[in-house]
């Protein structure tokens, strides 16, 4: 068959067939395509963008929480057990949307899956802008975490299955990127409507996320389906008419689309057609892998869990409460100091999406890795510092600025964006978006439970005693990265799916295929 028929017939495949792993195309043509597309395909481009875009609804979140706390538990009268539990709620109930989202895309596709994730944050935005006790807040919360967690899986899984190889690097980082930004608005707005009552003003702070919401559910309606989740469904012809506009030629197009065809296509055995199959199949097969997924699922659910084990959503967050132990007591300042490292936060993370096709994965994890150990460990020092000192010695304050200025940052050039990128790009195919699920489930677990102790953890052993604790942490991220994380940048997904097998096992399918 060759590859212009290929591109125009509907092929019945069999998704759940195991998945032939191995790219059968030349791999002289493959290279010459990969380094000649150096460029940004620009409908990839607003593709990705748009996809993205979804990412700053978590972020916008975030950053305003760290500064409406501080005025809705004098309104509602609430415990600082309840911030902890209001604050680390939408990352537990992120867990639903995130399990879920896998499935859910198999089943409805990718692009319906990220305008669910959109109106579900819609609606939990607008129930906390109106809540009128706790128990409406946390009801908002939930709902809001469910949006979350479908869209921190499929903005990042949606972008790396239309990019080409050479950039998807870049494009698959833009959902941190709008993290950041998310986070930059949500301070500038704490800023901007602090001056209101403070009956009006978290509510308004809360509320306005309702409004990107609406623009990303209307907006991604825009854009195609992903190509690999129409070939999954047998939908060539659809695949190929996205292909042509995401690839610099026809011949390239017709070449992309062959190779995920070879990747997903089952023997003739197996009776069901890929229009039947919406992901059945793929959770047996994760919980019970070949060696190689085991060696993806432990990349993934370990890059993922150090994501969120380093703090980092906490200390963004709870920065507000750890400078007002610090001294820091002026509530306009605090959210002054929140703007600063928001600033620093986006700054860094646009450098990190700028050259990681350039540098790749694993030297931007070990420099963010390492900066983040020491950065935190010079956090606990001046924290310590000024635990134990009355006056509250100005350069010891400066230092903890500076340590959380750097903190972000380094988790802005590492696990911050390339978390979503790996996660995205190391499975095969047809484990992509589950295993993707999977992975993120882990990271919102962990940011919950990070984020609902950490006041209490920081409580007994002080807030330096916790940031020398989550310096450690770190330096065992380290060594994970070192050791298991394996290079990805300039290989197509398909290339992909043989990195984690071992040379006997990538021998034995070479044998098989000739």
């Amino acid at each position: 068959m060759d590859q212009d028929s290929v591109g125009r017939t509907n092929i019945p495949m069999d998704p759940t067939a195991p998945v032939n792993q191995d790219s059968t195309k030349d791999d002289a043509n493959v290279d010459s395509f990969n380094h000649k597309n150096k460029g940004i395909n620009k409908y990839v481009l607003a593709c990705a963008i748009l996809a993205s875009t979804n990412s700053i609804l978590l972020g916008y979140d975030i950053g305003v929480m760290s500064g409406a706390v501080l005025y809705l538990k004098d309104d509602i009268k609430i415990s600082t057990t309840q911030v902890e539990i209001l604050v680390g709620s939408l990352n537990v109930f992120s867990l639903i949307g995130a399990l879920a989202s896998g499935k859910t895309s198999d089943w409805i596709g990718r692009r319906y899956t990220i305008v669910l994730a959109a109106i579900t944050f819609l609606l939990g935005a607008i129930l906390m802008g109106l809540a009128p006790s706790f128990a409406f807040l946390m009801a908002g919360r939930i709902i809001a975490g469910i949006g979350v967690g479908y869209s921190l899986m499929i903005a990042p899984v949606y972008t790396a299955e239309v990019s080409p190889a050479m950039t998807r690097g870049f494009l698959t980082s833009l959902p941190e990127v709008f993290i950041t930004v998310g986070i930059l608005l949500g301070y500038i707005f704490n800023y901007a409507l602090s001056g209101l009552p403070g009956n009006i003003n978290w509510r308004l702070m809360l509320g306005l996320a309702a409004v990107p919401a609406v623009v990303v559910a209307v907006g991604v309606m825009k854009m195609p389906e992903s190509p690999r989740w129409l070939v999954m469904k047998g939908r060539s012809d659809e695949a190929l008419d996205v292909l042509l506009k995401t690839c610099d030629s026809k011949e390239e197009a017709n070449m992309r689309l062959d190779e995920m065809i070879s990747a997903t296509f089952g023997s003739p055995g197996h009776a069901k057609s890929a229009s039947e199959w919406n992901g059945q199949g793929v959770w047996r097969e994760l919980f019970r892998p070949t060696p190689g997924v085991r060696r993806m699922l432990i990349a993934a659910i370990g890059i993922n869990f150090f994501m969120q084990a380093s703090g980092n959503d906490a200390v963004v967050y709870y920065t507000p409460a750890v400078f007002k132990a610090a001294g820091i007591q002026k509530k306009k300042m605090l959210v002054v100091v929140t703007i600063i490292m928001g600033i620093a936060k986006t700054s860094f993370v646009l450098v990190s999406a700028l050259f990681l096709d350039r540098f790749g994965r694993r030297p931007l994890l070990l420099l963010g890795s390492v900066g983040m150990t020491v950065s935190l460990a010079g956090l606990g020092l001046g924290s310590k510092f000024l635990e134990d000192s009355d006056h509250k010695p100005v350069w010891a304050i400066a230092l903890c600025v500076v340590a959380v200025c750097a903190d972000v940052s380094f988790f802005s050039i590492g696990f911050g964006p390339i978390t979503w990128v790996y996660s995205s790009e190391i499975f095969p195919m047809r484990l992509r978006a589950q295993g993707s699920s999977l992975a993120v489930s882990v990271n919102r677990v962990v940011s919950g439970v990070i984020s609902m102790s950490f006041l209490s953890i920081s409580k007994k052993i002080t807030f330096g005693g916790m940031f020398f604790m989550l310096s450690g942490v770190m330096s065992l991220a380290t060594v994970f990265v070192y050791f298991v994380v394996r290079e990805t940048k300039g290989k197509t997904l398909e290339e992909l799916a043989t990195l984690f097998d071992d040379e006997d096992t990538k021998q034995d399918k070479v044998t098989q295929n000739e």
